[in-house]
């Protein structure tokens, strides 16, 4: 379902006289359905980095990255949005949405945009938020004004409530209580078993040995290791 061969990446720095810096050399990784794989290495070895040149956020410098059959690296711009759309989510670590739409709204909008009707995707934002503890009070008020930890659990449900075929999944457990992280774990539990192909960063140790089926620790592609 993921499917990354030879893949690199580089950053130039324009305000430093055009330098550039090799991050990623040779990046091979193949994720399958219902599985999940979880990126391991540390801080600054790339995961992330990794992570958003699967969504299409980094453009790689050369190598295939595909995902459902498209390659990501060589997409149009619509070909992208469509994969975003119907096929591969991301729940990052932080909550990007427009000020003063309703939390339930915000979650229910990867079913909307799908064309799902509006009382389906409402009862699917609900019942998300009802699982992951965040009052029905809150739920037509703008999740901008929440606390850090209730929005992590709106980014969450938002990344869940469209049953994507491949997920990206950053930190999805860090700062939750015993309760919610539970009740996340069920949700990728609850991906992997329907079919989907999973790649996540967790350094949560106890939770990627619960839910990942195995690491790949991402040192291995710096250029610096590359043969």
């Amino acid at each position: 379902m993921i499917d990354i061969e030879n893949l690199s990446k580089s950053f130039t720095l324009h305000n430093q006289g055009g330098t550039v810096i090799p991050v990623m050399a040779g990046a091979e990784m193949h994720v399958a359905r219902g599985e999940c794989v979880a990126l391991t290495g540390a801080s600054g070895a790339g995961k992330s980095t990794l992570m958003r040149m699967i969504y299409g956020n980094y453009l790689a410098a050369s190598g295939v990255i595909r995902v459902g059959g498209l390659d990501v690296v060589r997409a149009a711009p619509r070909e992208i949005i469509a994969l975003r759309r119907e096929t591969l989510g991301y729940v990052s670590q932080f909550l990007r949405v427009v000020p003063r739409v309703p939390t339930r709204t915000v979650v229910a909008e990867p079913l909307l945009v799908l064309g799902r009707p509006q009382a389906e995707a409402f009862a699917r934002a609900e019942d998300l938020l009802r699982r992951l503890n965040i009052p029905e009070r809150l739920w037509s008020l703008s999740p901008t004004t929440f606390s850090g930890g209730e929005q992590q659990r709106v980014n969450i449900a938002r990344g869940f409530a469209h049953d994507y075929p491949a997920l990206l999944l950053d930190e999805p457990t860090a700062s939750l209580d015993a309760a919610n992280r539970a009740v996340v774990l069920d949700l990728i539990a609850a991906a992997k078993a329907r079919g989907a192909a999973i790649v996540g960063i967790f350094h949560d140790e106890a939770a990627r040995a619960l839910v990942c089926d195995r690491e790949i620790d991402v040192t291995g592609f710096t250029p610096a290791r590359v043969a």
